[in-house]
């Protein structure tokens, strides 16, 4: 079912310049018309990445997915022609295919089920036999580094055994073969994320003494839209890879660096089969087991680039491959905390392409805690408001006072600021303000308080204290969320569950209370 013809995406809403410098821009058609490229996995990792930066590059892009609902809520969405359909099914590739001057390959079955390889491998057949009907004038896949010589994982075996079928259709194929590709939302990635948070020791599988070379994914970008471009008559694999080359343990302690975390103590163990570190992945980070397996087995042997014939057909982006240290800063990276409304994680839309997106499973992402509240109340908004900021300093945080004081004498033995910095005044807030442990990070009148903890703890805390309006009075919010810093800031907040059950829940009926005895009579 398409959508309406595609509007066009302003480039200044990327933040990275990838789609929109001219070497990665479109060439017009021979009238002068736009080319149109078939996404196959734009709900995916890279597709939904790739997708914007295509229309950025001022590509007209059409995508075919099982579900058209999975693009709801994405900015792109609009943008670009959907058709609802599988891509194991003919007469489906057929209608998707129509037309089409450029086809991206980014689909895998591995989270599928066992039998992925057969699924795999009839997609690749059927993309194929549509392609030699249309006539695309090239297609594009990204497949897995492997090395050569030895029995390859299953799972790296689908993907070179689909590139082959590509390579060898009637239609001239780039097969990109990356490794590791760092950036939020990346699976490989999220395990080295969770895995290396988590454990300050690891044992660990043999593989971790193998040899990785990881790429950026905005180097990954670099590539598949340079692709693009290649000359028709080029029909071949390219290996792509970062600039480091390096041992899957010196990945997880590069993390820690960045992410400010100790060193991590890695020891290999011989008796960790692909399936006990499997389980042992799936028990340590959320990335599911059906997808941390075949990835667990790929990583059986070294897979480095191979070498550099790359270059010679995709010169290396502007400024040079990003390293592993960087393109973990990259995915690290921190938006404003009042740029997020609802989700407390990373979600800059349009954004460096390390940066999380909506379309990103729910396991992606840094790990966030939260204590959510609400209570529907009587009391219009401006009384609950004025109750919301007189908190801290002389009045306290109505409930637990007792807590409260506890936990400011605890941050003060540690060298914290403990409770004795009150406030500025009772009755007014400001952004920058402090108010005991916190600091006033917003101030959104008869709306929105959000507090900053500037207390010791391991990890970033904040408390949103809110309020909204309804027909018969309105509901007041309230929602502490903490970012844990590895495993003891996973455990911090386990320690405080019981307490944050006493001293959030009393808050949220004080407040409430307090507002409705506010109201005049």
């Amino acid at each position: 079912m398409p959508a309406a013809r595609p509007a066009p995406l302003d480039p200044a809403g990327l933040s990275s310049p990838l789609g929109t410098e001219a070497h990665l821009r479109a060439l017009p058609g021979p009238d002068g018309s736009a080319p149109l490229v078939l996404v196959l996995g734009a709900t995916g990792y890279i597709g939904g990445r790739l997708v914007p930066r295509l229309l950025a590059g001022g590509y007209r892009v059409r995508a075919l997915t099982r579900s058209a609902a999975r693009l709801t809520g994405l900015p792109w969405a609009d943008g670009i022609e959907v058709i609802e359909g599988d891509a194991a099914d003919p007469a489906a590739m057929d209608r998707a295919m129509a037309g089409v001057d450029l086809v991206y390959y980014l689909i895998h079955s591995m989270h599928s089920g066992r039998d992925y390889g057969r699924l795999d491998r009839a997609i690749a057949l059927t993309v194929a036999k549509a392609a030699s009907v249309h006539r695309p004038r090239r297609i594009v896949y990204l497949s897995g580094l492997h090395p050569d010589g030895v029995e390859l994982s299953p799972h790296l075996a689908s993907r070179k055994e689909v590139g082959d079928i590509l390579l060898a259709s009637a239609t001239p194929t780039i097969v990109l073969q990356a490794g590791v590709v760092i950036g939020s939302g990346s699976a490989s990635f999220e395990m080295i994320r969770h895995l290396t948070e988590v454990l300050p020791y690891m044992p660990a599988p043999r593989w971790v003494r193998n040899l990785i070379q990881p790429i950026a994914v905005r180097d990954v970008m670099h590539y598949l839209l340079s692709a693009a471009r290649i000359e028709a008559d080029v029909n071949r694999e390219l290996d792509i890879g970062g600039p480091d080359v390096m041992r899957y343990s010196e990945m997880m302690n590069g993390y820690a660096a960045v992410a400010g975390l100790p060193r991590r103590g890695i020891t290999a163990l011989p008796v960790l089969t692909p399936s006990l570190a499997s389980h042992w992945v799936g028990l340590v980070t959320p990335v599911p087991r059906q997808i941390a397996r075949p990835l667990v087995e790929s990583l059986l042997h070294s897979c480095v680039v191979r070498d550099d014939a790359v270059a010679g057909v995709i010169p290396p982006p502007p400024g040079g491959l990003t390293g592993y240290r960087e393109a973990v800063r990259l995915a690290l990276g921190r938006v404003e905390i009042d740029e997020v409304e609802t989700s407390w994680v990373d979600s800059r839309v349009l954004g460096a392409p390390s940066d999380p997106m909506p379309s990103d499973p729910d396991w992606a992402g840094r790990t966030v805690f939260q204590d959510a509240r609400s209570k529907v109340t009587s009391a219009g908004p401006g009384p609950v408001w004025d109750v919301i900021t007189a908190v801290g300093g002389a009045t306290g945080w109505y409930s637990a006072s007792v807590l409260w004081a506890a936990r400011g004498l605890m941050d003060r033995v540690v060298g914290g600021v403990g409770q004795r910095r009150g406030r500025r005044t009772r009755g007014d807030l400001r952004v920058g303000d402090a108010v005991d442990v916190w600091r006033v990070e917003v101030v959104e009148p008869e709306r929105l308080l959000r507090l900053r903890a500037e207390m010791r703890v391991p990890g970033q805390a904040w408390l949103e204290l809110g309020v909204e309006p309804t027909p018969s009075g309105s509901v007041y919010r309230q929602r502490a969320v903490f970012f844990p810093r590895g495993l003891t800031g996973r455990l911090y907040w386990l320690a405080m569950l019981p307490f944050h059950g006493l001293i959030f829940s009393g808050m949220v009926n004080r407040i409430v209370a307090e507002a409705e005895g506010a109201e005049p009579a």
